[in-house]
């Protein structure tokens, strides 16, 4: 698979089916609210019918790994087959695992989530560079190895995160930049170097001129971003040119409870609401 597979399956995404992504994320409440056990069946029935919901409406979803491995390996065997359906439905699949760690180890992570064939395969990874951008060197290669895509976490829609996000740095080439903001620049840079398509976090309920973050480079350098924030969150899927402006193009737009609390039966029209309104 091409370099530039990933970025041209994104686009593909784009032209046909939209920006919205639609999440996978069997909390314990919404198990209940739908009938079923907070066990490995109830995980993987409650997967397998969002991906029957989204295939044909939207084109993107986002497994959060996390309600997965709360059940250990039964939990992992259901996300392997909720994986699976949904890249049998010709949806792009986010794993949203924020995975981030050094060397060889985080090397291993990489191989999990994007080597083609394993059982945990994914389209992208969301990972966390807390350690530097070059400490997730290992998966960004090997993303471009196998034309797969990454989301580095940048600028988050948690309130917690601006503290340390919006810190300037100290020293080194991004002296007096924000975290945040270097973050971006660095997968901007690795983008442009080695011809891939890795892409960034950034919530939609941030304010990017706070952040110090170039918008307008984003969109010219055509740099995915993967945006949490929007309906249950608080920000309006009609106002996302608004809040990205150019990079609005290459913007995925995140949902999960607002859609997910439609529960099964109204997961269809849940979805075809959220395009609606995000294609304006």
């Amino acid at each position: 698979m091409s370099a530039t597979g990933f970025a041209d399956r994104l686009d593909a995404v784009f032209a046909d089916r939209g920006h919205l992504c639609v999440g996978i994320d069997p909390h314990r409440w919404l198990l209940a609210d739908w009938g079923l056990a907070d066990d490995p069946a109830g995980l993987r029935d409650f997967g397998l019918r969002v991906v029957e919901a989204a295939a044909g409406r939207a084109g993107i979803v986002k497994p959060q790994v996390a309600f997965f491995e709360r059940h250990g390996s039964a939990g992992y065997a259901a996300l392997e087959e909720v994986l699976a359906a949904a890249r049998s439905a010709c949806l792009l699949v986010i794993a949203d695992v924020k995975r981030g760690d050094l060397g060889t180890s985080v090397e291993a992570y990489g191989e999990a989530w994007l080597t083609p064939g394993s059982p945990l395969e994914a389209d992208a990874m969301t990972l966390s560079a807390y350690q530097g951008v070059g400490s997730v060197t290992a998966p960004l290669a090997l993303a471009l190895k196998h034309g797969k895509g990454v989301f580095v976490l940048a600028a988050t829609s948690n309130p917690e995160g601006a503290a340390v996000q919006t810190a300037v740095i100290a020293s080194g080439a991004h002296s007096g930049r924000s975290v945040a903001a270097g973050i971006v620049s660095d997968v901007t840079e690795w983008n442009s170097s080695s011809g891939a398509a890795a892409g960034v976090v950034l919530g939609a309920t941030v304010d990017f001129a706070l952040y110090g973050i170039d918008l307008p480079l984003l969109a010219q350098e055509r740099v995915p971003i993967l945006a949490p924030g929007f309906g249950h969150q608080g920000a309006r899927f009609g106002d996302a040119a608004t809040l990205y402006g150019p990079a609005a193009e290459t913007t995925i737009l995140s949902a999960s409870r607002s859609i997910l609390s439609a529960g099964p039966s109204g997961l269809a029209a849940a979805i075809d609401a959220h395009n609606a309104e995000a294609r304006g």
